[in-house]
């Protein structure tokens, strides 16, 4: 498994733990969208943070959307992930260029601006759950930590890297989130605020080789790490021509009239994996027949 996520208990089930190392699906992600360093940062750090969230849910049709909404040049990013491993996701603006911020990090929270972040859950109730919090920081891992507190009562640790080659290639991309279950010690709890206040970044640690497992050792190992399983994880689409034609058929007699009536192919493009589908006349005037 080249790209994959781990979930671990510790400390005799008072913490619970999901890592991942995703610099294939991030990378294919910046093929696909030509994102910008930043915007690659951003993106790889919100389909890790996705992908570990999606692989906490249990159902097979459970679906998971993250949205980020900010006033920032790159205004906003989509995430969608379901529990098997399946990822995909979007940047509004991938060719936003910023200067590096005060750390000379990539300024993701720079591009992001102030915003609003969502988190959206099917899991096959009669309306899906929703819950929405500000944006602490923009960076992605605090604004989703802040998210755990304050809509789903659970405190967390997220940690969440994308680390660039110099010809914007992705070097390395994973993370981490740690969570404190109902019952969790006093001693276990400023415990793992002082590891991970010693921690380097999760970047630097990919980049020396850690693996998840590796990872969720350093922050946890004390407490009896239990690995329970490892799945694989990858940036996979759902679109299909059939998809694209249900769609166009969707908008109707006479929308579907003025595309012909120009004469000429149109390009439909699906926003996750930015694949092109050409709908010739003769296609359109197929669909016409089935329109209603």
């Amino acid at each position: 498994m080249t790209d994959y996520i781990v979930r671990a208990t510790a400390a005799q089930g008072q913490i619970r733990a999901f890592a991942a190392t995703t610099r294939g699906l991030t990378e294919f992600a910046r093929n696909a969208h030509n994102t910008s360093p930043v915007a690659t940062a951003a993106l790889g750090r919100l389909l890790t943070g996705g992908a570990m969230m999606g692989a906490m849910m249990k159902g097979e049709k459970d679906l998971l959307t993250i949205k980020i909404e900010g006033d920032g040049p790159i205004g906003g990013l989509t995430v969608t992930a379901d529990s098997r491993g399946n990822v995909k996701g979007y940047v509004f603006h991938p060719e936003v260029m910023l200067p590096p911020s005060d750390k000379g990090k990539l300024d993701v929270g720079g591009a992001l601006g102030i915003g609003v972040l969502t988190v959206i859950k099917d899991i096959g109730l009669k309306e899906p759950y929703v819950g929405q919090t500000i944006l602490v920081s923009g960076e992605i891992a605090e604004d989703l930590t802040y998210y755990f507190a304050t809509s789903e009562q659970t405190p967390s640790s997220v940690a969440l890297g994308v680390l660039m080659n110099r010809e914007n290639t992705v070097r390395q991309a994973g993370g981490f989130i740690i969570q404190l279950l109902p019952g969790a010690s006093e001693e276990i709890i400023s415990g793992l605020e002082r590891t991970l206040g010693e921690m380097e970044p999760v970047t630097a640690l990919l980049d020396k080789g850690l693996t998840p497992e590796m990872l969720l050792e350093e922050v946890i190992g004390a407490y009896g790490l239990e690995i329970q399983d490892r799945m694989p994880v990858q940036f996979s689409c759902s679109c299909t021509r059939e998809r694209i034609e249900k769609a166009l058929v969707s908008v109707g007699k006479q929308e579907l009239q003025s595309m012909i009536d120009e004469g000429k192919t149109i390009e439909v493009n699906c926003h996750f994996c930015n694949k092109h589908y050409p709908v010739t006349v003769e296609e359109l005037e197929g669909l016409l027949a089935r329109a209603k």
